[in-house]
């Protein structure tokens, strides 16, 4: 595995963490183009709000009602739903990329956890679907996506992840295996689960001497009661900004090219990493 070339100059990035109300797609909808104007404002030209944002991570809503908390995409992937348009807005009058979380219905009428990108025209897409499901509720009403996704942002090659993505080395690995820059990953971390929420994104940065954002959804009842702590880190895992365990936030940090380098040529896991050890092992008795 080869390193990338360097982007070609810093991206402001923010992660987001904020309160959705449960089923509320146009009221989420609008608090997301808030928070989007604001990291505008912080400098950000890229925005990351947690995963499945626009519905908000509720199980019990979201089965409860698909067709008012699910948006319809075409067969292109494209979402033309008029309950975005404020999001929309946001997207193309700050000239801002947005990834958000939403659950997403498809032409075959697959259910899937997604990232949806806006664009600085403000065009949406569902750009990628959440590859592991996680607890019992997940695989009950979404179907699993296939295949990675990267997106491209000012030269910047970001790898795309759901929250439980994040937990497997090797959701991570792949998208370094496509010469990424960045890992971004929407998540819904409940209380309790801190630990692992500040370790998995660090080790994910590490691993692949990568810059990892991490937006994540706060407050909440129980047993949906969810710990915020967006972050944003550097490609040896330290983090570059981190918000608190509750309350609205938003935090917002420069990836920057050169650091990528530097980390890079002295961390090189990427470049020396052996591909053949996952062959026949050898077994010892002692």
């Amino acid at each position: 595995m080869t390193t990338p070339d360097a982007p070609p100059g810093p991206l402001t990035v923010a992660a987001v963490q904020a309160e959705p109300v449960p089923g509320d797609l146009p009221g989420n909808t609008t608090t997301a183009a808030r928070l989007v104007r604001q990291a505008a404002d912080e400098g950000a030209t890229l925005v990351v709000l947690p995963e499945l944002f626009l519905p908000a991570y509720h199980p019990p809503a979201l089965r409860a009602d698909p067709a008012g908390t699910d948006l319809a995409a075409d067969d292109g992937g494209r979402i033309d739903d008029p309950r975005l348009e404020p999001l929309r807005a946001a997207a193309r009058d700050r000239r801002v990329v947005v990834v958000v979380g939403a659950s997403v219905r498809h032409t075959d009428h697959r259910r899937t956890c997604s990232s949806v990108v806006l664009d600085r025209t403000g065009t949406a897409h569902a750009a990628y679907q959440k590859q592991h499901l996680w607890g019992p509720d997940e695989p009950e009403l979404f179907t699993p996506g296939e295949r990675g996704a990267t997106l491209l942002v000012d030269g910047w090659r970001l790898g795309l992840g759901v929250c439980y993505d994040g937990c497997f080395p090797e959701h991570a690995r792949a998208a370094a295996a496509d010469r990424v820059h960045g890992y971004l990953c929407p998540s819904g971390y409940l209380t309790g689960s801190e630990h692992r929420r500040d370790l998995y994104y660090a080790a994910r940065a590490l691993d692949n001497t990568m810059y990892v954002a991490f937006a994540n959804s706060v407050g909440g009842s129980d047993p949906w009661r969810f710990n915020g702590g967006a972050a944003l880190y550097d490609p040896e895992g330290r983090p570059l900004v981190r918000a608190d365990d509750d309350g609205e936030a938003v935090v917002v940090a420069v990836f920057d090219p050169v650091e990528l380098v530097r980390v890079r040529s002295t961390h090189r896991m990427l470049a020396d990493r052996r591909p053949d050890l996952g062959g026949e092992r050898a077994l010892l008795t002692a």
